[in-house]
């Protein structure tokens, strides 16, 4: 917990010094959400169709521009080697790493949430509903993320190999994020969706800290 703890502080404090970053993500977010509105009009029952599946696509969007960053600096520094050859378990400051990057991105992320909601016209329910379902989500966009970002480590190109990796990997997210909304205005029970959200975040993180200590071994030889 320890070195949970200080690499947590660690990363927290470079993030805050480098917020241009963070803020550019958060910024995109906000942009990418908003446009939409502006484009189609101000039909309500139209907002309400795209609402949540176009704030959860701005959502993954905007974790992946600060995707890249995760482990880079420690790479070009050499860090990232001297990390991996200490005798602590590598998945736990990897983990710590993720954890940072999720309250970077996906925390603001979800608490901006309701008001873009209000910019859709959703009801508060489903305002409510969609924010627990970034809450509960957004972990596993990240932890997925953090595959990426490992295997691409060091690559020419690295971006764009990144989001084709994990683009793919997140579709089911988004499927239960945005059917829990459609499911609350249904009329039907969304706590299926919710469960198997926290279930994919959970299955996350037991096996992505795992990969990517596995894909940062092979980035650093």
């Amino acid at each position: 917990m320890k070195l949970i703890l200080g690499m947590l502080h660690r990363d927290l404090l470079i993030a805050w010094r480098s917020r241009g970053d963070l803020l550019v993500a958060l910024c995109f977010f906000v942009v990418v959400a908003s446009l939409f509105p502006f484009g189609i009009g101000a039909d309500a029952a139209r907002l309400h169709m795209i609402g949540a599946g176009v704030i959860w696509v701005a959502a993954l969007l905007a974790s992946l521009l600060a995707l890249p960053r995760l482990f880079a600096q420690d790479f070009e520094s050499g860090v990232l080697e001297q990390l991996l050859l200490s005798p602590e378990p590598p998945v736990l400051w990897v983990v710590a790493k993720i954890l940072a990057h999720w309250l970077g991105t996906g925390l603001p992320v979800v608490v901006i949430t309701p008001l873009l909601g209000l910019m859709y016209q959703l009801e508060p329910g489903a305002i409510g509903i969609l924010t627990a379902t970034l809450a509960l989500g957004t972990p596993a966009l990240s932890l997925l993320g953090a595959i990426g970002a490992a295997l691409t480590l060091g690559l020419r190109g690295g971006g764009s190999l990144l989001a084709l990796l994990v683009l793919p990997l997140c579709v089911p997210i988004l499927i239960f994020g945005a059917g829990a909304v459609d499911a609350w205005a249904s009329g039907l029970t969304v706590q299926g969706h919710l469960a198997l959200l926290g279930g994919l975040s959970l299955g996350c993180l037991a096996l992505a800290p795992l990969a990517c200590v596995a894909a940062l071994r092979l980035a650093c030889e």
